[in-house]
C-alpha cells in the first residue's frame, strides 16, 4: 500500500500538534479522503519522515499530531546537478519531475536563444512557484526526504560564468559517449538545451568555458528525454540506481 506523504514548510517534532495550511488540508480531506485518526507521513526537507495522525480534518484546516520520526535519509554517493534550457509547458514540468525522482540534487532553469518561453517579473515568480510545486510533488511521490535546490531561472551566459571545467554538455555531435567518462569524484553537472538544442554560439561558449561534450548514442533525444536518459546512465554507472 502506498504511503501518503505530505510536505509542509514548518518545524516538525515528535509530540507536537500542527495545523496544516489550507492547501494541504484540502488535499488530505478531498483528494486522499483521510478521516479522523488516519495516519500519514509529513516531511519538511530536513532529511526525515515524521509519522503523523489526522485529528480534525476539514477542507480549510487540519489539526495533526506528530507521533514519530524516521531515520535520516542517506546522503547520495553522487551529487547530480542539472541545468536545463526552459521548454514549453508540460515538457519542462515532466523533465523537472522525473529528474527529482531520479535523484538530482540541484536544478537550474536556463533562458537560452531557442527557449520559446518568455518570462520576467511576476510571470517568472508565478512560474518559479509552479516549478517548486512540481519538485515538492515529485519528492512526495518518490520518498525523497530532502528537497533538491531549485535555482531561480537565469540566462545561460550568467550560469556559464559560474562553471568550472568538468561540467558536461549533452551534445549529439560530441565524439565521446557519456559511458566512456571516468567516474567523477563527488559531483557531476549536466547542461541540456531546450527544444532545438543550444544555438551554435551558445555551444561554443560552453566549450570555451571548459564544459565537456558527451553524447548518449546514435539518436537525437527530445529536450525532456535527454536529461533523464543521462541522469539514469550516471546513476547506474556511479550513483545509487539499483542500490537496495
Amino acid at each position: 500500500m502506498r504511503t501518503t506523504r505530505i510536505f509542509v514548510d514548518a518545524e516538525l517534532r515528535v509530540g507536537a500538534r500542527l495545523s496544516l495550511p489550507a492547501a494541504q488540508a484540502r488535499h488530505l480531506a478531498q483528494v486522499l479522503r483521510l478521516g479522523p485518526n488516519d495516519e500519514f507521513v509529513l516531511f519538511n526537507g530536513d532529511g526525515r519522515d515524521y509519522q503523523a495522525r489526522l485529528l480534525e480534518p476539514s477542507r480549510h484546516a487540519a489539526m495533526v499530531r506528530i507521533e514519530g520520526r524516521g531515520d535520516a535519509e542517506s546522503e547520495q554517493p553522487l551529487d547530480i546537478r542539472l541545468a536545463l534550457g526552459i521548454s514549453r509547458g508540460e515538457r519542462m514540468d515532466f523533465a523537472l519531475q522525473k529528474a527529482v525522482e531520479l535523484g538530482v540534487g540541484r536544478l537550474t532553469p536556463l533562458f537560452t536563444k531557442r527557449s520559446q518561453v518568455k518570462l520576467d517579473g511576476a510571470r517568472l515568480d508565478k512560474r518559479m512557484e509552479h516549478w517548486r510545486g512540481v519538485v515538492i510533488a515529485a519528492c512526495e511521490q518518490s520518498g525523497r526526504r530532502r528537497l533538491p535546490i531549485l535555482d531561480r531561472a537565469q540566462p545561460l551566459a550568467h550560469w556559464l560564468e559560474t562553471q568550472t571545467a568538468g561540467a558536461l554538455l549533452l551534445d549529439p555531435l560530441a565524439p565521446l559517449p557519456l559511458t566512456r567518462l571516468p567516474a567523477p569524484e563527488s559531483a557531476v553537472t549536466l547542461l541540456v538545451g531546450p527544444e532545438g538544442g543550444l544555438a551554435p554560439d551558445e555551444r561554443d561558449a560552453a566549450y570555451r568555458r571548459g564544459l565537456r561534450g558527451v553524447r548518449l548514442g546514435p539518436r537525437i533525444l527530445r529536450t525532456e528525454t535527454a536529461p533523464l536518459a543521462a541522469i539514469a546512465v550516471v546513476q547506474a554507472l556511479w550513483g545509487d540506481l539499483g542500490d537496495a
